[in-house]
């Protein structure tokens, strides 16, 4: 039973870092500081997709089906396990992924011209010469 709820527990936690890291970035435009954590887990999702190296979640799931007596995830790994062919067809996955990658850099780039905008002095205040 444990070994189960830990399989279950890591798939939805797999699924919310996937949501976190193609949306994430729309957090920062409110809590600056969130832009940290999305950064990495954007740079995980690169160096996971360009070298193909297995995410440790993927370990910690097929580790709890296993122990659970359950099959394991296919060998390509989770999104292929649960997104591709589910969500989407699998001929997609390229399109995909490039348009995962302008969500985050559209909210990348909102999250600096917001950073701008409020560094930047109001017209009203350079009018008036106050600060």
């Amino acid at each position: 039973m444990i070994y189960r709820l830990v399989g279950e527990t890591a798939m939805v936690v797999h699924f919310l870092v996937l949501v976190y890291m193609a949306f994430g970035g729309f957090l920062a435009w409110r809590w600056p500081r969130a832009i940290w954590p999305h950064a990495a887990i954007a740079a995980w999702g690169l160096i996971s997709v360009t070298t193909g190296v297995e995410c440790p979640l993927t370990i910690v799931e097929n580790w709890g089906r296993h122990n659970a007596g359950l099959e394991g995830l296919r060998p390509s790994g989770f999104i292929d396990h649960y997104i591709e062919g589910v969500v989407y067809p699998e001929e997609y996955t390229t399109a995909v992924r490039w348009a995962v990658a302008a969500v985050v850099l559209s909210s990348w780039a909102g999250f600096v011209l917001l950073r701008r905008r409020a560094r930047t002095p109001r017209e009203d205040e350079a009018v008036s010469g106050t600060r």
